[in-house]
């Protein structure tokens, strides 16, 4: 990339970058083994575990003295940690598995304040098969590649396209129920709401105008930790339903300023309803 990046996005995307290069190799095996008698589950599995890998190494050899939070790894490090790298070898494994392009390294880098708590300091989002880099940094605004980003500019549901996160079979009864019923509040209203399976993605095209909002109940810190970033320096919000940290709670809500302040309430009495 041309444009200068400050020494902390420059490790990440560097990272991102070198492990994206076996994850295409896998991708486009992946794409041959969806013929194979065995599947390519286990496959894929293996290349999120070695992308993660090669994450690590590079973000610790560059800053040695930072903890992690991994999905595939979890947390290591000083429990006292200045400064922790957030990270997501490969967010849309499903869609990886699959052969389907949409999937996403995410790197998030938390920074701890002098009240105990921590900010998300800087953001990271690679999609590889799109060669598409978004990165944020605190105060500096949101990008891709090397253009500026701004949220949409919508203001009315009717006008808007909404993405979120379907559950899975396996989560709790009420959580399935929450988002029923916000999403038959939603259908009737909206241009239309997409589930595209990569929650990073879903974040990083709210940052970028493509969607005008989004919303899931149960993500992972490793999921939103970096897109969270990119939304906000964006001119978006993302928050809680609540008043919690959604990289604490699980459930978030992102948008431009006008649909996220539509969004919330609606999100909010669909939890409220199916407690």
């Amino acid at each position: 990339m041309a444009f200068r990046l400050s020494p902390h996005l420059t490790v990440m995307a560097n990272a991102a970058q070198k492990a994206s290069k076996r994850l295409l190799r896998d991708f486009a095996e992946v794409e041959q083994l969806q013929v194979s008698i065995k599947g390519p589950s286990d496959f894929v599995s293996q290349a999120d575990l070695r992308a993660e890998q090669t994450l690590k190494e590079e973000l610790n050899k560059a800053r040695p003295g930072y903890a992690f939070l991994m999905e595939e790894s979890g947390a290591s490090g000083s429990d006292n940690w200045a400064w922790r790298w957030v990270v997501d070898p490969l967010d849309g494994t499903t869609n990886f598995l699959h052969g389907m392009p949409h999937w996403a390294i995410s790197i998030g880098l938390e920074r701890r304040l002098p009240d105990g708590g921590s900010e998300v300091h800087a953001g990271v989002i690679y999609a590889p098969a799109a060669d598409e880099m978004f990165w944020a940094e605190k105060g500096t605004g949101a990008f891709v590649n090397e253009r500026r980003l701004r949220v949409s500019a919508r203001r009315e549901l009717h006008d808007a396209v909404f993405a979120t996160g379907i559950p899975f079979g396996a989560v709790s009864a009420p959580r399935q129920l929450a988002f029923g019923r916000t999403l038959t509040a939603l259908m009737p209203r909206v241009a239309g709401i997409r589930r595209f399976g990569a929650a990073a993605l879903d974040l990083a095209w709210v940052a970028h105008g493509r969607f005008d909002a989004y919303w899931e109940l149960g993500v992972k810190p490793w999921d939103i930790c970096a897109g969270i970033l990119l939304v906000r320096e964006a001119g978006g919000y993302a928050t809680d339903v609540g008043e919690g940290d959604p990289r604490e709670t699980s459930h978030i809500v992102a948008g431009n300023p006008h649909l996220h302040a539509k969004l919330r309430p609606i999100v909010a009495e669909g939890m409220r309803v199916a407690s």
